[in-house]
């Protein structure tokens, strides 16, 4: 099976794991990807309301390159949700609005490039593995079952809400990702906020509001004994992870629970090692999940100090 790939920014930095372990269970699921050439950023959530036309023109762009490279009607994935909403709703809105699409390939024409509305169909990553790939398929390949793992499975609001393209799953209480878990062994536990937000960008404007969305998540998790929460989204990951300790420095709790994307589980109980699967990346240690169902952990990276530019991680100023 093959499809275009449409990584998006994420997957480069702070979502790396994602990207590797993604590229890891292509081969053994029968997956081929082509990387979009030259791609750029979609856009992300914000730049729509900041400027509707450079928004869509921005979407397109990938879209047209990802129409060059075409060569019997693939499929394009985009494992990031926020990508994979952007793209599939630029193509819905071209299609639908003749007069838009003029306007975005007249802004294209000036790179060369030029989109037709309707070529490029974009599906979210977990789409692509539960029904091209299939649960009895992956559950034939299995080798290391997840016995024992109590995972919650976590949606995010954006990939089957509101559906431009396909609608996968049910919008208010998506099931995709729990039936994925328990073919790989699992225990799926309840998770009644699995399609709840988790905030996105508030974490940069309202800290109250951000780690109290976190927390929502957490706290549901935590009352089912989840040992790791596992995401479809660099987003969602992000925030459950990055803020979690915010969350118990400023509200008082205790979290511990990883963060974790739902193609390391994949890769693992495939039998690939957890370096391969971009273990060690992520900031609340995922070492005694992986104790549980008897993987060793990857060895620790050695600390550096960031890049000329980085910015470290944003910490939350303390609580008055």
């Amino acid at each position: 099976m093959k499809y275009i790939y449409y990584p998006g920014c994420s997957l480069e930095r702070n979502a790396a794991a994602y990207n590797e372990s993604t590229m890891a269970i292509a081969a053994p699921l029968g997956m081929e990807y082509q990387e979009v050439d030259d791609w750029n950023c979609c856009g992300a959530v914000e730049f729509i309301a900041v400027d509707k036309m450079q928004a869509y023109a921005l979407t397109a762009r990938n879209l047209a390159l990802a129409e060059q490279q075409l060569t019997n009607g693939e499929n394009m994935v985009a494992p990031c949700s926020a990508c994979f909403l952007n793209l599939s709703k630029c193509d819905a809105y071209l299609t639908a609005s003749p007069s838009l699409a003029s306007k975005v390939n007249k802004a294209l024409d000036a790179g060369g490039l030029h989109y037709t509305p309707g070529t490029v169909h974009t599906r979210h990553l977990l789409d692509v593995v539960v029904n091209d790939v299939g649960y009895d398929a992956i559950k034939e390949k299995v080798k290391k079952p997840l016995y024992g793992l109590r995972v919650a499975p976590y949606y995010g609001c954006l990939i089957v809400r509101p559906g431009f393209l396909d609608k996968f799953d049910d919008p208010e209480y998506p099931t995709s990702l729990d039936k994925l878990t328990r073919a790989l062994g699992a225990t799926v536990v309840d998770f009644p906020m699995k399609a709840h937000c988790c905030g996105g960008h508030m974490t940069q404007i309202s800290d109250a509001i951000a780690l109290n969305m976190i927390n929502n998540l957490l706290k549901n998790a935590a009352d089912y004994e989840a040992d790791v929460i596992v995401t479809i989204c660099p987003m969602c990951q992000l925030n459950l992870d990055a803020y979690q300790k915010d969350v118990n420095r400023v509200l008082g709790t205790n979290y511990n629970i990883p963060i974790l994307y739902f193609t390391q589980l994949i890769g693992l109980a495939l039998g690939l090692s957890a370096s391969e699967l971009g273990f060690g990346k992520e900031i609340i240690d995922a070492a005694p999940a992986l104790a549980k169902i008897g993987v060793e952990p990857p060895p620790a990276p050695k600390k550096k100090k960031p890049a000329k530019g980085e910015l470290p991680m944003p910490i939350m100023p303390e609580k008055e």
